[in-house]
């Protein structure tokens, strides 16, 4: 374990992942004294009533308690009748059943991230099939100011939403306990591969969220969560570890919601969807995932093009004897490493949490020797299926 002067660490292994840290540090319990907006805690997570924060004088200091809240407390919230009118809830509702019925027609295939495909009937990229199809119903949901809050709060200004639905049926099983989005889509190498100050930013790029578009009572399956383990430093590399999963499984929360309340959570708190139980409960949750303006570059580029013309030197330098750190270099200059974002529908995570990246495409055709020709189709190709299918 490298270190910094300061005596932080400077790179995360698995050999620092420890359950007793762990389990002290996640064992802590949430003082309501330390969140004056908050209504109470149950089971350690913070309960707010959106009509007293909409009331509240200032503006700021309710956003200072949220930011305490995600960051330093418990990691994730629940703030009850975040949509105070049950009718723009049941419009945004109609729209998404829609959607889901003309999927299911379509017979297309869903990925789905830490469940098997086809457990839960989810809709990618609803945030823009709705405003397309249901302009006015998005309008009146997206106008919502608890989303509003919240994002500004932990994101600043200039935050992007996304949504995906989420139906788990009766009988769904749950998901594993994981992290989320931007270093929870990566393996262990890949994450590991990411210095600690990487792992200390990556929760702060998003803010993840759910809405209850039904009332969920717990045999429905609403979300497990773990209180406080946001703070653990490695838990990248710490929620695939059996011995982590064991004790999500036996220590995790889950609060039940009605329809119109918004729970709110760090992408670095451990949790998973729970398992639907119930009989007749369709649980539908519009899950939002709000990424920070700052985690766009500043340049637009057509690393398309560039690949092309870098592919016949990469060969002949291939052929000549280059190393693979040199031909990886090149790479790594010239395509596009990252596999996000993409139009899930049509490039789907299938054998996994991600697509492959431009880059990927690049090294393969390298190793193996594609022609110009198959790299270029293959790269067009890769290019229409992350753009959004109108």
């Amino acid at each position: 374990m490298a270190l910094t002067a300061a005596g932080s660490r400077t790179w995360l292994a698995e050999k620092d992942c420890d359950l007793a840290e762990f389990r002290a540090l996640v064992g802590r319990t949430t003082d309501p004294g330390d969140h004056p907006y908050a209504e109470g805690v149950e089971q350690n997570v913070l309960v707010y009533d959106s009509e007293r924060l909409r009331a509240a004088a200032d503006r700021r200091e309710v956003q200072a308690d949220l930011v305490r809240a995600l960051l330093d407390g418990p990691g994730v919230v629940v703030l009850k009748r975040a949509y105070a009118d049950p009718g723009v809830v049941d419009a945004a509702t109609t729209a998404f059943e829609a959607l889901i019925e003309e999927e299911r027609a379509s017979g297309t295939a869903r990925g789905d991230h830490f469940a098997k495909p086809g457990a839960n009937d989810r809709v990618w990229n609803a945030l823009e099939k709705v405003a397309l199809r249901a302009p006015e119903a998005f309008a009146d949901y997206y106008a919502g100011d608890m989303l509003a809050l919240v994002s500004e709060a932990w994101l600043g200004p200039g935050y992007q939403v996304t949504s995906q639905i989420n139906v788990v049926n009766p009988g769904g099983a749950a998901q594993s306990a994981h992290r989320d989005y931007h270093l929870g889509f990566l393996g262990q190498q890949q994450a590991a591969a990411y210095p600690a100050h990487v792992h200390r930013l990556s929760p702060v790029l998003t803010l993840q969220g759910a809405v209850a578009h039904c009332d969920m009572p717990v045999e429905s399956g609403p979300t497990l969560y773990l209180p406080h383990s946001q703070k653990y430093e490695p838990g990248y590399l710490a929620w695939r570890l059996p011995e982590f999963i064991a004790y999500f499984d036996e220590h995790h929360v889950q609060l039940p919601l009605e329809k119109g309340d918004a729970v709110f959570f760090n992408s670095a708190l451990f949790h998973a969807a729970g398992h639907n139980r119930s009989a007749d409960i369709r649980r539908m949750a519009n899950l939002l995932q709000v990424s920070s303006a700052f985690g766009r570059a500043m340049e637009t580029v057509d690393r398309e093009a560039m690949a092309n013309a870098l592919f016949p030197v990469l060969l002949t330098r291939r052929d000549e004897g280059a190393g693979e750190d040199w031909l990886r270099h090149v790479v790594a200059a010239t395509a596009e490493g990252y596999p996000f974002p993409t139009d899930l529908d049509r490039d789907p995570p299938v054998d996994g949490l991600a697509p492959p990246s431009q880059a990927d495409t690049l090294w393969r055709a390298v190793t193996e020797g594609w022609s110009p020709e198959r790299l270029s189709e293959e790269l067009r190709a890769g290019s229409e299926r992350r753009r959004a299918d109108r």
